[in-house]
């Protein structure tokens, strides 16, 4: 699944690749999904987008927002797979679930794993999306302060018990954030997945705080993951320290044992040594 940094990637590629293309023709998938969401019909979305021009992309969480100019934006989130660009002479994927084709003959494609949503709004629509328009701050927006992560904690506190993990990967508490990128957090935080967040004295939330800001600036700089791929299907350069490959090596840190343990819902990969 595509998680901040890739979709960062993604939107900062296609306005350096995109941006001033005018659409010749758009496709909804011509190949079945059920867990693939559209809002428009196969006839509505093709004469919805033709004649529009590829407007400057911006991010929000896993959200990546694209304006099909005048009036449109298109909206691609919580999604995994491939969002691919083809250069004019080149041939589209034989299936996919949206097809952008341009008019110098170039093709957008997005091809799905899982789930996702592929969909079209009237501009100002867009905000009002289920998961995007009660969307909390994200880690690479201003906002996201010490202040802010310490008092989103405090609030949480006052609810059901959560452990660390949760506040990472559940409910879009922090959006653009998976369990993916979550297993190099909390190594590098030195907290273990299944830590409850009410044991956390004020350091260890310094830590945390610290190993979201620092994971990100890192994952994004490095194009995204290793295991996804960008706009032109390469992979990004971000290699992570906690995932099924750390089990063959030793911890970066202390050189124990690297363990697997399955915990809400996913698989986590940490060192029981230096996560307690």
């Amino acid at each position: 699944m595509f998680e901040l940094p890739e979709i960062v990637t993604l939107a900062s590629q296609i306005n350096q690749t995109l941006t001033g293309k005018t659409i010749r023709q758009g496709s909804q998938g011509n190949s079945p999904h059920k867990f693939v969401w559209y809002n428009h019909t196969h006839a509505e979305f093709a004469r919805l987008t033709q004649g529009k021009t590829v407007g400057e992309a911006w991010v929000r969480g896993r959200w990546l927002f694209i304006p099909f100019e005048p009036g449109y934006v298109f909206l691609l989130g919580e999604c995994g797979g491939k969002a691919l660009y083809h250069p004019a002479a080149s041939k589209p994927p034989a299936k996919y679930h949206l097809l952008i084709a341009f008019e110098d003959a170039s093709f957008f494609s997005v091809t799905t794993q899982m789930w996702g949503a592929l969909e079209l709004y009237e501009r100002g629509q867009e905000a009002e999306r289920q998961y995007v328009k009660d969307m909390r701050l994200t880690p690479i927006e201003a906002g996201f302060t010490f202040e802010y992560f310490n008092g989103l904690i405090d609030a949480l506190l006052a609810g059901e018990k959560r452990s660390v993990k949760a506040l990472l990967t559940q409910d879009q508490l922090i959006p653009g954030l998976g369990n993916a990128i979550a297993q190099d957090i909390l190594f590098k935080a030195r907290l273990h997945p299944r830590r409850p967040l009410g044991e956390l004295d004020t350091d260890q939330r310094k830590a945390l705080y610290a190993a979201i800001g620092d994971t990100l600036r890192e994952a994004i700089d490095k194009g995204g993951r290793y295991d996804e791929v960008d706009l032109f299907n390469q992979p990004g350069g971000y290699v992570r320290l906690m995932d099924k490959h750390a089990l063959e090596r030793p911890c970066p840190v202390c050189g124990g044992a690297v363990e697997k343990i399955a915990y809400l819902g996913g698989s986590c990969y940490l060192c029981p040594e230096c996560q307690r």
